[in-house]
């Protein structure tokens, strides 16, 4: 497997994301924000958490417009995988990758802490190295991780069962205490955790490698 990870001014944890890919067993290559295409071969594109652009405008939005953001636009189009994790889960919606928005936490305060989550769905190439209904522990840092959409698009994901993850005690205040959706073929996912803090005990845990390694066993053996 081959991974693309983004970075763009501001972002913070695209050496991370990078580690948890490599780790997993893939080759990884990174992709500067001016770049406007995707190097040949990559099977998954990894929007990284961070504060791109400063967080101007709105989280994401910025970095949803920039050189790199049509090329990842195009990438997942063609049906290649994409996950955006924290700020990436922000540029996706803003790129319309993925539906809702992701507004400030009901508390109006930053969460930085490790969090209980259920794993609403194993159907898809990034939860199927879990159970139906496991808890896991991912740690969050954000403080935009209210995870908004109206209900005709809420009865849409749970409808077809497109909810990846939920918190087990919502912390930022989440429609439905939603962590994590995919898109409609099931080939982007974007979530507040996360799970590239998580792959290692030295961490605190390692609940989020094995969401990299179901990765790089699908995408192997496809």
């Amino acid at each position: 497997m081959k991974a693309a990870v983004i970075t763009f001014p501001g972002s913070n944890c695209d050496r991370d994301l990078s580690v948890a890919f490599a780790q997993a067993g893939a080759e990884v290559v990174k992709v500067w924000h001016k770049e406007t295409e995707i190097p040949a071969g990559v099977d998954i594109i990894g929007v990284p958490g961070g504060f791109s652009y400063g967080d101007y405008l709105r989280c994401g939005a910025i970095a949803s417009r920039s050189p790199i953001g049509q090329a990842v636009a195009d990438f997942a189009a063609r049906g290649g995988y994409v996950i955006g994790i924290c700020n990436g889960f922000q540029v996706l919606t803003e790129m319309q990758l993925l539906p809702g928005a992701l507004m400030r936490n009901a508390g109006l305060k930053f969460v930085s802490k490790p969090l209980a989550l259920r794993v609403a769905t194993t159907e898809s190439a990034f939860t199927s190295g879990y159970e139906p209904g496991q808890e896991i522990v991912i740690p969050v840092a954000h403080h935009d991780g209210n995870y908004q959409i109206d209900a005709e698009g809420l009865a849409r994901l749970e409808g077809e069962d497109r909810v990846a993850f939920r918190y087990v005690e919502n912390p930022n205040g989440s429609v439905d205490d939603i962590a994590g959706v995919l898109s409609e073929n099931r080939r982007v996912l974007g979530m507040m955790p996360h799970p590239e803090r998580a792959i290692e005990n030295a961490q605190g845990g390692a609940d989020g490698a094995a969401l990299f390694r179901a990765l790089t066993q699908v995408l192997e053996t496809a």
